[in-house]
């Protein structure tokens, strides 16, 4: 079992930036390719951002390349997504999840996670 905690989203202005963190529970974080996703009011989840289980390989939307990165620290059991130049159009609850399999890759879909996080806003004004 896994518990996922995400935190440091707020509200910051257009061009700014923020970094999330993922704090996860349990003996198999280092095992686990993590991803960030986001839903904006309206819209379906979308996938933002994911790392394998080593931190070696990372994956991101096409919307956010060049802007955001992920990170992980398995000793602390913690991935990060740090956020760059955001826009407005980022504003949305941000998770974190983590795969259902051991040793994956950087999975781009929903089902491929079997935990997730409550989620933490994240408000980019113009």
């Amino acid at each position: 079992q896994v518990q996922l905690v995400e935190s440091g989203g707020g509200l910051v202005q257009a061009g700014g930036s923020l970094r999330l963190s993922c704090a996860a529970s349990g003996r198999t974080f280092s095992r686990r390719a993590m991803g960030w996703f986001r839903q904006a009011p309206g819209k379906e989840r979308e996938f933002v951002a994911a790392i394998d289980w080593s931190g070696s390989n990372t994956n991101f939307a096409d919307s956010v390349k060049g802007r955001f990165t992920i990170s992980r620290d398995n000793a602390k059991n913690t991935v990060y997504l740090q956020m760059n130049s955001l826009k407005p159009e980022d504003t949305a609850v941000y998770y974190c999840a983590a795969s259902d399999r051991y040793f994956g890759g950087t999975a781009s879909k929903e089902y491929e996670y079997r935990y997730w996080g409550q989620g933490t806003q994240v408000t980019v004004s113009s």
